[in-house]
């Protein structure tokens, strides 16, 4: 059965991922990658470097963003979000980024390490100080739907 999720059920699953898809567009292609996320009950808080991604945004503010959980091909819930990009800057950047370290981070943190796997090198670990990205910026939703299909 397939159909459409009410607002709870998008803001739960918006909730409980932290991975989605951004797609932006240049003058001639769409541009799509995954990245990490905190959704606060209204917009979407992102972290990036600079590059294609951020540069597209910039020229062109208008953003698809999309989660997806999935058990298997019969049960899975989508949520496809239109928005505009927005640089975030001084205090507006510090309470996002408190957002998103204290929803992601948690899940990035590998001090638990099993040193069977890893006893010759130390170079796989990264400290948080690597992790945070310089660049805050949030998706202002401006349109947001979802669909599930559960058997």
């Amino acid at each position: 059965m397939q159909g459409e999720l009410n607002r709870q059920q998008i803001d739960n699953l918006l909730s409980s991922q932290v991975i989605g898809r951004i797609a932006c567009c240049d003058q001639f292609r769409p541009y799509i990658v995954p990245i990490s996320y905190a959704y606060d009950g209204q917009d979407i808080y992102c972290q990036s470097t600079e590059g294609k991604k951020v540069q597209y945004m910039r020229d062109n503010p208008n953003i698809c963003f999309q989660i997806d959980f999935a058990k298997d091909f019969s049960n899975w819930q989508s949520v496809v979000i239109y928005g505009k990009f927005e640089e975030l800057k001084g205090e507006s950047l510090e309470k996002a980024r408190e957002l998103l370290v204290s929803k992601i981070m948690p899940l990035m943190t590998n001090a638990k390490i099993h040193p069977h796997e890893h006893w010759e090198s130390r170079e796989h670990i990264i400290d948080d100080s690597q992790r945070i990205k310089p660049l805050m910026f949030k998706i202002k939703v401006e349109q947001i739907s979802g669909k599930y299909d559960k058997m």
